[in-house]
């Protein structure tokens, strides 16, 4: 099962990667903002955890959509307008504009009850695991004879 998930997750980060390649403006050579995302489990309490790295983003106009199996986190990263005058860079790092990042929930979460804070420059959304019922071991069952 483990393999499939990797399949799974990678043509999700590829298919991220050909969207953001086609929305990209033709004449620029740059790149669009991709935001890096980790995501993890933890035990007690069991949780899945997806944290976002958006420097430099007005929270507010983050998008965050949860489903059973995905989490979409979109929005955009500005470039602050020059105040005084023209701007002439020297030199440009920094990835700028529109995002989505679509993040495959491996874990059966519980989405209605996900929470999300930002706290400087990393949204960290959470989500509860879904309690799995016990295993019951071996159960007879008794077979009756019809008449």
């Amino acid at each position: 099962m483990t393999a499939r998930k990797d399949i799974d997750r990678l043509r999700n980060e590829l298919e991220d990667l050909f969207n953001e390649v086609w929305r990209a403006p033709r004449f620029s050579a740059r790149r669009c903002f991709r935001p890096a995302v980790d995501c993890f489990r933890t035990v007690d309490p069991a949780q899945l955890v997806v944290v976002v790295e958006l420097p430099g983003i007005d929270p507010e106009t983050v998008h965050v959509i949860a489903s059973d199996r995905s989490l979409q986190v979109s929005g955009e990263r500005r470039r602050p307008r020059a105040r005084t005058g023209g701007q002439v860079y020297q030199q440009m790092e920094i990835d700028y504009g529109p995002f989505e990042r679509r993040i495959a929930l491996t874990d059966d979460v519980e989405t209605q009850n996900g929470t999300a804070s930002y706290e400087q420059g990393l949204l960290k959304i959470v989500f509860p695991i879904m309690a799995r019922p016990a295993p019951h071991g071996r159960v007879p069952i008794i077979v009756k004879r019809l008449a």
